[in-house]
């Protein structure tokens, strides 16, 4: 069973029908939404700043969510993709958004609606991605416009994907908050 850990009062979250990797761990002020999905040695560590996460979002192995104290926290939106071994740090990810595997984002960046940051990729401080924008590089910079449809289905089917994903475990076994 996943580490669940409650810090300073604060019990992490969830909505329905949620899967947690055995070696997953969530801390302090989580709340997470229905259909979300923390993959192995993901991390999520609400102990300094709140962490809020929507729908069918999907933290991917290796990924590490922390928050800034008394400064930066994280709010994720509805069917985000989180990929393998993301650090965020105090940032806000809007709804279809994907962020690549590897990629950094740092406290007080907000990813745009249906944006992608691409793997690899450092988002530094206060960095504002608009809605539709495929950013990359170190630092990231603007690359180009991605058509937001085609980023909303592909988010919204890589969403569905890791809830099919999560039955292939356990028989579909989840955690109940």
């Amino acid at each position: 069973m996943a580490l669940i850990k409650s810090v300073r009062g604060f019990k992490p979250q969830w909505g329905e029908d949620c899967y947690f990797s055995e070696n997953a761990t969530i801390i302090g002020d989580v709340t997470m939404g229905d259909q979300c999905t923390v993959w192995f040695n993901a991390v999520i560590r609400g102990d300094v700043n709140y962490i809020r996460i929507g729908n069918r979002v999907n933290i991917q192995d290796g990924s590490c969510l922390h928050t800034l104290y008394q400064k930066a926290a994280i709010e994720i939106g509805d069917d985000v993709t989180i990929g393998h071994n993301v650090t965020l740090h105090g940032c806000k990810i809007k709804n279809c958004a994907l962020i690549g595997m590897g990629a950094t984002v740092l406290d007080d960046a907000v990813i745009g609606e249906g944006a992608i940051v691409a793997a690899g990729a450092l988002v530094l401080k206060n960095t504002q991605i608009g809605d539709g924008e495929l950013w990359g590089g170190v630092p990231a910079k603007f690359i180009k416009k991605v058509d937001p449809e085609q980023a909303k289905e592909l988010n919204q089917n890589i969403a569905q994907h890791y809830i099919m994903y999560k039955d292939w475990y356990g028989g579909g076994a989840t955690i109940d908050n």
